[in-house]
């Protein structure tokens, strides 16, 4: 191995940008899966989301016996719940919304989660966020708004439901942050699984309960798997770097939800798409370039 890529194999924030870039594959063929659940079969939201956090509960359990209690051992259970049921509403605004919004439009709003993380992290977090991080967040934000383009006539109001997605998603990864200070990537993944299942049931019990058959069945199971995955590598990614450095890296889900889209689909968004989609990539790029010679400086 050269030197090169020794450096790139411990760099920090080659494995956070990594991790955060291998989570939104993951969560885009769950994308997939939910709004062909939503859109194609009609199958109520509140209840997609019940049981797709049911099943990733289930497909854990190998993992929770092989963890045990220990794993479920912490002295912030508060931070835990609260991290949850942020992320639950954030679930159930983001499964309605793709009820109606196409992947590429949903993603495309969902990435000014960023804006809230930034600020988050800097006022409750404490992390340092320089201009580079600033720079590259504010690019990705411009390159959805071009592919976006919120004053076209086609732009609904149900759209707004990515934004609120956002936010609370946004909260829920300030959370997580904090908590990989203190704990495990298994304990903060198994807490968000076990706690998920009853907060969703009760949403999805107040809102008319359904129970998946035949291709709904399969899509949900395939969901419940790539929730498990998606989320222990976002853990992985705010537990190797700052929150700050990490989040604009998940501007990459655009480009692959749009290919994702496409590929299942057949459609995706005319116009700019591909100059905001450059505007993203090449912010993610530079910024991670940035910390990583910022960390052999420091060395």
């Amino acid at each position: 191995m050269n030197q090169s890529s020794l450096t790139l194999s411990r760099s920090r924030a080659f494995a956070g940008a990594s991790y955060m870039v291998l989570a939104g594959i993951a969560f885009a063929l769950l994308n997939v899966a939910t709004q062909w659940l939503a859109m194609t079969l009609a199958f109520p939201p509140a209840s997609a989301a019940f049981w797709q956090y049911g099943f990733a509960l289930v497909l854990s359990l190998p993992l929770l016996f092989k963890l045990g209690l220990r794993a479920m051992r912490t002295r912030y259970p508060w931070r835990h719940l609260l991290r949850v049921l942020l992320a639950a509403l954030g679930v159930q605004a983001w499964v309605t919304g793709l009820a109606t919004v196409p992947i590429w439009q949903a993603i495309a709003l969902v990435m000014t989660s960023p804006f809230f993380i930034i600020i988050g992290a800097r006022l409750f977090l404490g992390e340092s966020v320089g201009w580079p991080r600033w720079a590259a967040t504010l690019a990705g934000f411009v390159g959805a708004m071009i592919i976006l383009q919120p004053w076209a006539d086609t732009f609904s109001a149900a759209a707004l439901l990515p934004i609120l997605s956002a936010l609370l998603w946004g909260g829920s990864s300030l959370l997580m942050k904090n908590l990989t200070a203190f704990e495990p990537p298994e304990t903060i993944t198994v807490w968000l699984l076990v706690l998920l299942t009853p907060i969703n049931a009760g949403l999805a019990l107040a809102s008319g309960f359904a129970v998946p058959t035949g291709l709904a069945l399969a899509l949900l199971l395939a969901a419940g798997l790539l929730t498990v995955v998606g989320q222990y590598l976002l853990t992985l990614a705010y537990n190797a770097a700052d929150a700050a450095y990490v989040q604009p890296f998940d501007d990459l889900k655009l480009p692959l939800n749009v290919l994702a889209g496409w590929l299942v689909f057949g459609y995706a968004p005319a116009g700019y798409l591909w100059l905001g989609a450059l505007l993203i990539l090449g912010a993610s790029l530079f910024l991670m370039t940035a910390e990583m010679r910022k960390e052999r400086t420091a060395a």
